[in-house]
């Protein structure tokens, strides 16, 4: 039974990533087309560096992944403190409102992004499809995921550390800042680099709430992929993936961090 479970453990792995492997390997591949390797280059990444469109993609997707995960992170951590150390109306109601952004379909919430957004522009002239409004969608669902996160670790500190400090003469925001954030940090962090990374692959919610001058890397890929899969596109994904799996690693290393 035990060899039984582990095969079965196996393949769903190779299921899960032996097509991001194939897409690393033809991403060095020297051949132009086909997925038969042909010799190894470095060629498509020298093409990438060497792109100004994908440069610039790049800086539109980094702005958009720095602001909307720094602006989520204050509020997520803010909403996780305030849901853990009060109480007040509909408290059980919001702690599920929370879970709304992480399982509904993205295709739902950039609709309803882009129905806002319209809604919002007839009656005030504003937001226009842009940067900034790619940065409001994101935030939309990254503020659930650091909320979630934050909270579990605010969960396992012990309220008298806090009581402590007050009687010792702190005040609520020194009692924050020098008992109750460094004690949650880890938790704060990995939210945050979660959110990040939530944010760096994003392709449905900024499809739906980019404008023109919006281009992130995400759009760039599958425009590109419509004309013709080329080792180009595969060491930009390859890029995205191995910084993508760095920040999940480092967020997951931090959230395993003992209080």
């Amino acid at each position: 039974m035990r060899r039984l479970l582990s095969l079965h453990a196996l393949l769903v792995y190779l299921f899960l990533y032996v097509p991001i492997l194939v897409i690393v390997a033809l991403s060095f591949n020297e051949s132009r087309r086909g997925v038969r390797f042909s010799g190894f280059t470095l060629d498509w990444y020298r093409a990438l560096f060497q792109d100004p469109r994908v440069l610039e993609y790049f800086l539109n997707t980094l702005v958009v992944a720095l602001v909307s995960t720094l602006v989520s992170t204050v509020l997520g951590t803010l909403l996780a403190l305030g849901m853990v150390r009060y109480r007040f109306l509909g408290k059980e109601l919001l702690r599920y409102l929370l879970y709304i952004p992480v399982v509904v379909p993205d295709v739902v919430m950039g609709i309803s992004l882009l129905l806002l957004f319209a809604f919002s522009r007839e009656l005030f002239g504003f937001p226009r499809l842009s940067l900034f409004t790619v940065i409001l969608g994101h935030i939309t669902f990254q503020l659930a995921f650091v909320t979630l996160v934050v909270r579990s670790r605010l969960l396992l500190l012990d309220p008298a550390l806090e009581e402590a400090a007050r009687d010792l003469g702190a005040r609520g925001f020194q009692t924050f800042l020098h008992v109750t954030l460094p004690l949650a940090w880890p938790g704060v962090a990995a939210g945050a680099l979660l959110a990040l990374t939530l944010s760096l692959d994003d392709f449905v919610v900024t499809f739906f709430t980019a404008g023109p001058g919006a281009t992130t890397l995400p759009l760039y890929i599958y425009s590109s992929v419509k004309l013709g899969v080329s080792p180009k596109v595969h060491a930009l994904s390859t890029l995205i993936v191995g910084l993508s799996a760095c920040f999940l690693a480092l967020g997951y290393a931090l959230s395993r961090r003992r209080v």
